[in-house]
């Protein structure tokens, strides 16, 4: 797999640059570097063909390089509207290791995707120019120094990318973790571009910790640290999916102190999100925001494959209505994190983080739907 090397240019499995041709999808690209002043290109025309995962009728789902939905994988976002990106890092996690095996399970369950989104009529492949950037390089002995190479990547990510065809057309990520601490420096990169961030961070926990073990950052504290950094709009966040024993009676005390929308998984259950989304999404109004999905925001019966799994959660048709009832908003990015394949030999965990990062890129503005 392709990584993204944030001190240095992008390279290819052998270490060398952007000359490998790669065939994976349905078109031929050339993996360019990085940080090669010279493989800068404008966008795809629109009327230019895109990339599109290959179709089981002629291409075996058992054939290929690894890759987020058999897409090409490339070194460079440069041409592209939108990327699948690997951050496979979990030495934030306070209880079950083994998110940083979560995007390659991920990529090898979403062999099953396909290219349309008939529920919602979405054609994203038909929209958005899409490919997978590998993995970002991240330092397993070090938290704070992982951090600082996932900020940096993502920053030149987010400056290769942001080459509009239009002035209002962006890049955007769509992330596979890894732990949430990955969330963090994201959003550090994010804000940079766009500002303050609204949220819609579906989770079993709120991760607005200060500190634990001395330390202040680890997957419980992303929030409460891109808070004290301004990172965030704080009247344009909505956590969903909230639940299960604390310590305190008043756990939800910081996040509505800041303003955010604290939804418990219990004021969930039973019910259809479609009316929670609708008002969220007058909430976020028309100004950037980012979606951050703990997979354990799900009932462990659905996603047992995570760290920190909590009963009593959300149910797979629910994400969809969260996912969905996005569509619309001015998505700039997201993230599905906290996919522990170890603790989910099936697989199924992370098929539906397969399928939910689909829906994710269904929702991003400029998608055509039908």
């Amino acid at each position: 797999m392709l990584r993204l090397l944030a001190s240095g240019c992008a390279r290819g499995p052998g270490g060398g640059g952007g000359a490998l041709g790669l065939v994976l999808g349905g078109r031929v690209r050339p993996a360019a570097g990085l940080c090669d002043p010279g493989s800068s290109q404008s966008r795809q025309a629109s009327d230019a063909p895109r990339n599109q995962p290959p179709s089981s009728e002629f291409v075996a789902r058992s054939v290929g390089i690894c890759s987020m939905m058999r897409l090409p994988v490339q070194a460079s976002p440069e041409g592209l509207d939108a990327a699948f990106i690997g951050v496979p890092l979990d030495i934030g996690t306070s209880n079950r290791p083994g998110a940083r095996f979560g995007p390659r399970r991920i990529r090898e369950e979403s062999v099953l995707l396909r290219t349309a989104n008939p529920s919602t009529g979405a054609l994203p492949f038909q929209s958005l120019m899409v490919a997978d950037l590998g993995d970002v390089n991240v330092n397993l002995y070090n938290l704070q120094d992982s951090c600082r190479l996932i900020r940096e990547a993502y920053q030149k990510i987010v400056a290769a990318g942001c080459i509009p065809l239009t002035l209002d057309v962006f890049f955007f990520c769509l992330l596979e973790g890894g732990d949430h601490t990955i969330t963090y420096p994201i959003l550090q990169a994010m804000a940079e571009k766009h500002g303050p961030m609204g949220l819609v961070h579906v989770d079993a926990h709120m991760d607005v910790a200060d500190k634990a073990l001395g330390e202040k950052l680890y997957h419980g504290t992303p929030f409460r640290r891109c808070v004290d950094e301004g990172l965030l709009d704080c009247k344009r966040v909505v956590q969903i999916g909230i639940r299960g024993s604390s310590m305190t009676l008043d756990t939800y005390r910081y996040s509505r102190s800041q303003g955010f929308r604290v939804v418990l998984a219990e004021d969930c259950w039973m019910k259809s999100l479609v009316p929670l989304m609708g008002k969220v999404r007058q909430q976020m109004g028309v100004r950037p925001i980012y979606i951050s999905f703990d997979i354990d925001g799900l009932d462990p019966a659905y996603a047992p494959g995570t760290g920190t799994p909590e009963i009593a959660g959300l149910t797979p048709s629910q994400a969809l209505e969260i996912i969905r009832g996005c569509q619309g908003l001015n998505v700039v990015g997201c993230d599905l994190v906290e996919v522990s394949p170890p603790y989910d030999p099936s697989g199924n965990t992370a098929l539906v983080a397969a399928n939910l990062l689909f829906e994710m890129l269904c929702v991003l503005p400029k998608v055509t739907v039908a």
